[in-house]
C-alpha cells in the first residue's frame, strides 16, 4: 500500500505511525460506495436533504436547454425541465452527510455530447420530490463550479415561483430511488 501511495509510514523510537494518504482516502470512499450499494441493493435508504436557496452563476439555463441534455432529460427523467436550476446550499452537517450518501445510490446517467463549438460532460441525476409536491431531479455535472455542499435541482416548473422562494429560504428534497421512478410518474 505504501508503494502504491495509499499510506505513508513514519518509523520512530516508539514504533511506526501509518497515515492514510489522500489517494488512500479516495480508494476507501470508492470501496465504501461499492459496499453500500451492494448491501442496500433493493432497499436503498431514504435520503432527505434540506438546503437554503441562493442565486447561482446563471449558467443553469444554458446547460439545461442544450438539446443534447434536454432530450435525455425528457426521455430518462420523464419531464421537460424549466430552463434553469434551483441552487441549494447545504448548511447542516447532517445534510452534508446525506449528500455523501447520495453518491452511493444508483444515478440516472445523462451522456455527454459534442456540438460544433464544444464538448459537454456527463451528468448524473437523482430523481427527487421537492417539498413533497413537485417531482424533479438533482443534477450533478461531471464539471461544475460548485462543490458537494451545493445542489442543483431541475423540475418541469419554475420552482422559485411555484414555492414563492427567495434567497435564504429552506427547501426539502427527498430522493426517490431510481427503481421506484415509475411510481413517481
Amino acid at each position: 500500500m505504501e508503494k502504491e501511495g495509499l499510506i505513508r509510514r513514519k518509523t520512530g523510537a516508539k514504533g511506526s505511525l501509518v497515515e492514510i494518504t489522500e489517494a488512500g482516502c479516495r480508494l476507501l470512499e470508492e470501496v465504501y460506495r461499492d459496499l453500500h450499494a451492494i448491501l442496500w441493493e433493493g432497499r436503498p435508504p431514504s435520503i432527505t436533504l434540506e438546503g437554503e436557496v441562493f442565486t447561482g452563476l446563471g449558467e443553469g439555463a444554458y446547460y439545461v436547454t442544450r438539446r443534447g441534455y434536454r432530450r435525455q432529460f425528457v426521455k430518462k427523467l420523464g419531464f421537460d425541465p424549466y430552463p434553469g436550476t434551483l441552487n441549494l446550499k447545504l448548511v447542516s452537517e447532517e445534510a452534508l452527510r446525506h449528500r455523501m450518501e447520495l453518491e452511493t445510490l444508483p444515478a440516472i446517467k445523462i451522456s455527454g455530447f459534442m456540438n460544433e463549438d464544444r464538448t459537454f460532460g456527463e451528468v448524473r441525476c437523482y430523481p427527487v420530490m421537492i417539498n413533497e409536491e413537485v417531482r424533479g431531479a438533482i443534477v450533478i455535472a461531471s464539471r461544475s463550479h460548485y462543490g458537494p455542499s451545493v445542489l442543483e435541482v431541475i423540475a418541469p416548473v419554475y420552482l422559485r415561483e411555484r414555492f414563492n422562494l427567495k434567497d435564504g429560504d429552506k427547501v426539502k428534497i427527498r430522493v426517490i430511488p431510481t427503481w421506484s421512478m415509475e411510481k413517481a410518474r
